[in-house]
């Protein structure tokens, strides 16, 4: 029996698969040789929307990006379409994220019959093992019943992270693209002095809230290189894991809620890309605020153009302001 992302993969590739016999377009000739005319952009895939954002900082006019994930989708529910797939097989780049956010992606490159080149952006990150490694306090491991063997895979949640990830990203658009490098160079340059900002100005709205309420309870394990590099206490999260499909159990919600009431923590902040059911009742039993709605912070996806997460620098300027605020009891 094939699973529905086997079936999906399946059908999928049969529709490239038929383009391609109907004379689908092929790769742009290389555009290093003059007597072919203007060089044709770049053709980039990306996983996530942080990195698509990424790939869009650097490369500019001189790529195009097909997106697979879509604003406020959840990676783990992804599935491919007919459309995705054709774009794979015709990229001469693909930029994922990394340490196993995209479990289906191998399997998806191979259906889709791509040969380019799989940029891995999170090569040269540090990565976090384990919930709560870091903090102050924490559930420690009870209830992560997945594998998260390879660590904690949102490391966009640190702009110093962010600016490895490009560079990485620099080079690989660099490889397959000689005459642009340059180009990629300067924009890579540019961006990375706008996550210098982020990065200090992050640290200094954080500095303002006082040191005893500099405490955090999300929805799941989203944040914490985010609470590592800003100096916040994780006191624990409403699904105890990385992988958004993991549960609370009925003990580990009345342990939650305890500590909650013993620690002083003033908010829980629920994410925009999962429903606030759980975090708002579990808000009424501890007797705090919960986040949600339009205030509701970017976890593992951006927002729609026009949100306040439309960027990855608007989602982590959102993030913080909201963190802050509600922290120092100043939220609207």
């Amino acid at each position: 029996m094939l699973s529905p992302l086997a079936r999906t993969l399946s059908s999928a590739a049969l529709l490239v698969l038929f383009a391609a016999a109907c004379g689908g377009a092929q790769k742009p000739s290389d555009s290093s040789d003059p007597a072919l005319g203007p060089a044709q952009p770049l053709k980039v895939v990306a996983t996530t929307t942080q990195v698509a954002d990424f790939a869009r900082n650097v490369g500019g006019d001189r790529i195009t990006v097909h997106q697979l994930l879509k604003p406020n989708v959840d990676p783990h529910d992804y599935e491919p379409s007919p459309a995705d797939m054709r774009a794979i097989g015709e990229a001469d780049v693909l930029v994922k994220n990394g340490v196993g956010l995209e479990k289906w992606l191998d399997e998806t490159i191979s259906a889709a019959g791509f040969d380019g080149t799989v940029v891995d952006a999170s090569r040269g990150v540090q990565i976090r093992m384990g919930s709560g490694e870091g903090h102050e306090e924490g559930h420690g491991e009870e209830g992560h019943d997945h594998d998260e063997s390879e660590g904690d895979p949102h490391i966009w949640h640190n702009p110093l992270n962010v600016k490895t990830m490009v560079a990485t990203i620099e080079t690989a658009f660099a490889a397959a693209d000689p005459p642009d490098a340059a180009v990629y160079q300067a924009n890579r340059v540019a961006y990375d002095a706008k996550l210098d900002a982020l990065d200090a100005d992050i640290a200094r709205k954080i500095e303002s809230v006082p040191p005893d309420r500099r405490k955090l309870v999300t929805n799941h394990d989203a944040f914490g290189y985010y609470l590592d590099r800003y100096k916040l206490t994780f006191v624990g999260s409403i699904i105890p894991s990385f992988d958004t499909s993991a549960e609370l159990s009925a003990k580990q919600v009345s342990d939650l809620v305890a500590e909650i009431r013993t620690t002083g923590v003033t908010a829980i902040f629920s994410e925009a890309s999962l429903p606030p059911k759980t975090a708002e009742a579990i808000g009424r039993e501890a007797g705090v605020t919960v986040v949600a709605g339009e205030d509701a912070l970017y976890g593992d996806s951006l927002g729609p153009e026009g949100s306040a997460g439309a960027t990855y620098l608007q989602m982590e300027e959102h993030n913080t302001d909201t963190i802050v605020n509600a922290l120092r009891g100043t939220a609207a």
